[in-house]
């Protein structure tokens, strides 16, 4: 009997091993010296179960629970070309790789997109920088950027009409109108159509275009500019992969939703191609509000030589939407909360952009990025009604529009048609070599940058004009020429890195009334220091503190009247100390955490914000912004060494002061002698909380998401009762569930999903600048992706 246990046991060891493969072996380069920190992932043909490992300071790695049969590995290092091959782990359970290096030029040209650069750079990297990558974006189904970077600690987003085209991105506390705050990137160059003279995100292109995104908060901001006193978001758009890749997908759901994207990407010998074209459509979160976006992106990446990579980037995106501007009064909001009376109301956008960049290694220590980038951008925007104060915009000014009653009939409209031209040119170099014991990294650059604003405003005679009408009430140019240049130099001594750095912006604004013949020109002038440390105790961790100058230009707009007088209105100005630590302190937890205090000495609250339509534009004075925040995540199957993975992940920040300073008065009409000193600022929430749970077995991932929005005033009074109109008052808390669910069939290779957004639908106020803005509905969405590479 013992000899038959004894044999059953050994059988059934035999067994498990066979049925639970074990994968291991080294990576190394050409000449034979191991890398460090290469990423092995393996996949299971069978299943699609992808299992990832780092190789350790002796090359080697080791992937357990693979179980048996054929397996996909994928192996890939900073500086070396993707190594892809198969595994039978029925012949054997070990594997040895070679990488080949990439060129000087096509690592530079790659790591030059990203904020933090190389993942060495990141360990180095002084202040507070977190990365949504592409698996993150892919397996969440976002809807839209706002969805997204909630999974951002320290970022606040506010929704407008529901389909997330224009986010309203709030960083620490900054005023989120329009993300004017925020300076938004895409691979490093601004995306903003007028950066200088009007950084408002009225257009953002659709989330499919990009592979993944990073904020960066910290003292490095200065190396972009012009605005430093939030953050900086950076979009990053897909490289060719090593093989020819097909792409299409298809989503469907409720509210008449449609999104279909195709996309073609391949490497013919020394070029290598991005394509990809995206439908995007639907019902906004009201009646008559209805999107629809088209957007088209190519990237050409050509190797001239191993010194010498040329990149070419070009975007077509235009939007045709029913689309109102204005919010709803109480009494609209408590008869029928997803209500649009302006029917008639219409948006069309259009933008074209075009890209080149240059990558040439000048030495073995030395390289050169020179950007060059324009845009073109068209904003026609024709409505009955800006704000929840105009029941219409045009009552007792057409002869026959005498209220509501009328607005489909007798009531015209106005257009706001404008066009905006960038142009700017960028060289960036960088160096590394010794200095008295340091190990010194150089990044230095300078930016031209030109940028005009063609506006005009229309009165039309119908509901639905689209043409000029008879009475042109404004026709301006403005002209903005910025110069800028920076210098930030990173010493490293052992396991600190010390981090100074200056950027200097000089704005030259010019603003002309082609009505009366008025002209105005005035130009300004910022240094802008910063400082970081950062200091890596142990492997995967380092702890940074950082201080610099928050600097947002002001808009043409604002620093130039109608009539060609220069307002008396400076620079928005902060200092920013942040102190935190990014860590892993195992394999399967990751940790980054940071305290921050932005301390304004002349913060500018949108006017719209601080007391709705008709509040004034002024020097704001001292504002403080202080809290913490975190982001983390934990993986079961890197503590268990199992086959399934449940994982948690949470943002959380805690804004414990948004309050106004010094000797402070309201910008409400009618209450401009009131003291606000002490008082929160608006849109401001204490508490922000993304967090879900969400589970991983072969083939098949799944998560629940919970999104957390702490209350927060809509006006610098501090008002807690609504407002008739709508546009002051306490905006509550709020709190939904998101759910995803995704299923990969390898076979046809086929990613199958679904995914709901506010699953019990609530209904709740988010927006009050223009009035009452309803959040977006129950949202239900299908959808398939077919993946080829060969």
């Amino acid at each position: 009997m013992n000899r038959f246990i004894f044999g059953l046991c050994l059988l059934f060891c035999v067994c498990s091993g066979a049925l639970s493969q074990n994968l291991s072996g080294t990576v190394k380069d050409s000449s034979g010296a191991v890398i460090v920190n290469a990423e092995v992932s393996a996949t299971r043909v069978k299943t699609s179960e992808k299992t990832i490992a780092r190789t350790d300071r002796f090359g080697a790695f080791r992937i357990e629970g693979l179980g048996t049969g054929i397996i996909i590995i994928r192996v890939r290092a900073d500086g070396f070309k993707t190594h892809y091959s198969s595994v039978n782990l029925n012949e054997g359970g070990s594997a040895d790789f070679m990488l080949e290096p990439r060129s000087v030029a096509e690592t530079v040209s790659v790591t030059s997109t990203f904020l933090a650069g190389s993942n060495e750079n990141l360990e180095r990297t002084a202040g507070a920088i977190q990365t949504i990558g592409r698996t993150e974006l892919e397996t969440a189904r976002v809807f839209n950027f706002s969805e997204a970077l909630r999974r951002i600690a320290g970022v606040s987003v506010r929704n407008e009409e529901g389909f997330g085209l224009r986010p309203n991105i709030s960083i620490r506390g900054s005023s989120p109108t329009r993300s004017r705050k925020v300076l938004i990137l895409e691979d490093g160059i601004p995306l903003s159509y007028a950066p200088y003279g009007d950084n408002s995100s009225y257009y953002h292109p659709p989330i499919e275009r990009f592979n993944s995104i990073e904020v960066l908060k910290g003292s490095g901001q200065i190396e972009y500019g012009p605005v430093t006193v939030a953050g900086v978001v950076n979009y990053l758009t897909p490289n060719p992969p090593e093989r020819r890749t097909i792409t299409i997908k298809t989503i469907g759901g409720n509210r008449d939703y449609f999104n279909g994207s195709v996309g073609y990407s391949d490497n013919i010998e020394s070029t290598g191609i991005v394509l990809n074209y995206t439908r995007k459509q639907g019902e906004g979160s009201r009646e008559n509000l209805r999107s629809g976006v088209n957007d088209l992106s190519a990237k050409v990446i050509q190797t001239i030589n191993s010194n010498n990579i040329l990149t070419f980037k070009y975007s077509h995106f235009d939007e045709s939407s029913q689309l109102t501007y204005s919010g709803l009064t109480e009494a609209e909001f408590a008869a029928d909360p997803r209500q649009n009376p302006f029917l008639n109301d219409d948006l069309e956008f259009f933008r074209e952009g075009l890209s080149v960049a240059h990558t040439a290694v000048l030495t073995a220590t030395t390289s050169l990025t020179t950007n060059f980038y324009t845009s073109y951008f068209s904003r026609d925007w024709w409505r009955q009604s800006s704000n929840s104060e105009q029941r219409p915009s045009r009552i007792n000014s057409d002869p026959d529009c005498r209220g509501m009653a009328d607005l489909s009939t007798t009531c015209g409209n106005q257009g706001t048609p404008r066009d905006f031209r960038t142009i700017g040119f960028e060289p960036r170099l960088n160096a590394q070599f010794d200095l008295g014991g340091f190990n010194s990294q150089l990044n230095t650059g300078f930016r031209l940058h030109y940028e005009t604003q063609n506006r005009r405003k229309w009165n039309g005679f119908t509901p639905g004009a689209r043409e000029d009408g008879s009475q042109i009430t404004e026709r301006n140019l403005r002209n903005t020429l910025a110069f800028s240049t920076f210098i930030q130099n990173r010493f490293i001594w052992k396991k600190f890195s010390f981090t100074p750095g200056l950027r200097i912006e000089n704005v030259r604004y010019k603003r002309s009334n082609l009505l009366n013949g008025a002209t105005g020109k005035t130009d300004l002038t910022q240094l802008i220091p910063g400082f970081g440390v950062a200091y890596n105790p142990f492997s995967n961790t380092t702890v940074f503190a950082g201080i610099h100058r928050g600097f947002a230009p002001p808009s043409t707009s604002d620093i130039l009247t109608n009539s060609g007088g220069v307002v008396d209105l400076d620079a928005e100005l902060s200092w920013n100390i942040e102190i935190g630590i990014r860590t892993r302190p195992a394999e399967a937890v990751s940790v980054d955490a940071t305290f921050f205090r932005n301390d304004y000495s002349n913060q500018i609250v949108s006017a719209s914000v601080a007391g709705g339509v008709g509040s004034t534009r002024t020097n704001g004075g001292e504002t403080l912004q202080q809290g913490f925040e975190i982001n983390s995540r934990i993986d079961s199957n890197r503590i268990f060494r199992s086959d399934y993975n449940i994982y948690f992940q949470s943002a959380y920040t805690f804004l414990a002061a948004a309050r106004f300073e010094s000797t402070r008065f309201s910008s409400v009409p009618g209450y401009e002698s009131v003291p606000i000193s002490g008082n929160r600022l608006p849109y401001a929430p204490k508490h922000l909380l993304t967090s879900s749970v969400g589970t991983v077995y072969r083939g098949f991932n799944a998560f629940i998401e919970n999104v957390f929005i702490g209350g927060q005033f809509s006006d610098d009074l501090n008002t807690i009762k609504p407002t008739a109109n709508g546009q002051r008052g306490l905006i509550g808390s709020q709190m939904y569930f998101n759910a995803t669910a995704n299923y990969r069939v390898e076979r046809m290779n086929s990613t199958f999903f679904v995914t709901s957004k506010n699953i019990f639908d609530r209904l709740f106020v988010v927006d009050r600048t223009r009035g009452i803005y309803p959040s977006s509905p129950r949202l239900i969405q299908f959808g398939w992706k077919w993946n080829f590479a060969k």
